[in-house]
C-alpha cells in the first residue's frame, strides 16, 4: 500500500468537505472518483468530526473494503448524518466543523495487551460478537495510560472494563492522520 503525502491528505480532506457541503445543499450523494492511483486502493479508514474541540461524529471502515476516495466520502456523510450518537449536521455547523481522516493498516492479533503501544497502535477488542475500537490518537487526546485504553475498548465492545484481564482478542493496527485543523495550523 502506498504511503499518503500531505498534499494528498489534504485532498481527502477536501473531498470530505465538498460531500458534506453537497449533500447538505441537495441530498446528492455521489461524487467522481479521485484520478490519483492511491486514492483507488482498498484502505480501511475513519472520518472524525469535531466542532469546538468536541466530538461532533466518528464513523469509519476498520478494514479495506472500498477504494479510499470511496470511503472517505461514505463515511464524511456517515459520521456527519448518520452516527447515533449526535443529531444530523446542519448547514449552519459546517462552517466551524474540524474534519480528521484517519487512514488505517490491516489490523493484525496481538498477545496481549503488552504488545499495544499507546499513541502508535489503534486497538480493536473483541470477545464473541461485541468489538470495540479506538483510533490511536485517542488515548493521547484523553490522556489514557495502557490499562486506561485498553479497559475503554473493552467499554467500546460492550464488555466489563476489566474483561481484558479474564481474556480478550486484541488487534492493533496504525493509522495516517489528516486534519484540517493541523493542515491550517502548517500552512
Amino acid at each position: 500500500m502506498a504511503e499518503l503525502s500531505g498534499a494528498e491528505g489534504k485532498t481527502l480532506l477536501a473531498l470530505a468537505r465538498e460531500t458534506i457541503r453537497r449533500y447538505l445543499a441537495s441530498r446528492e450523494r455521489g461524487g467522481e472518483p479521485a484520478p490519483e492511483p492511491v486514492f483507488l486502493e482498498k484502505r480501511g479508514v475513519f472520518v472524525t468530526l469535531h466542532r469546538d474541540g468536541e466530538l461532533r461524529g466518528c464513523i469509519g471502515y476498520p478494514l479495506p473494503v472500498k477504494p479510499l476516495w470511496e470511503a472517505v466520502r461514505e463515511m464524511a456523510l456517515a459520521a456527519a448524518f448518520e452516527d447515533p450518537r449526535f443529531p444530523a449536521v446542519n448547514g449552519d455547523e459546517l462552517p466551524g466543523l474540524d474534519i480528521e481522516i484517519s487512514v488505517l493498516t490491516v489490523p493484525r492479533p496481538v498477545s496481549g495487551p503488552g504488545d499495544v503501544r499507546v499513541g502508535v497502535d489503534g486497538i480493536i477488542v473483541s470477545k464473541g460478537v461485541n468489538r470495540g475500537l479506538l483510533l490511536p490518537q485517542v488515548p493521547l487526546e484523553q490522556g489514557w495510560d495502557l490499562e486506561q485504553y485498553v479497559s475503554y475498548g473493552c467499554r467500546k465492545a460492550g464488555l466489563a472494563a476489566d474483561e481484558w484481564k479474564r481474556g480478550v482478542t486484541i488487534e492493533t493496527f496504525q493509522a495516517v492522520v489528516f486534519g484540517e485543523k493541523k493542515h491550517a495550523e502548517e500552512a
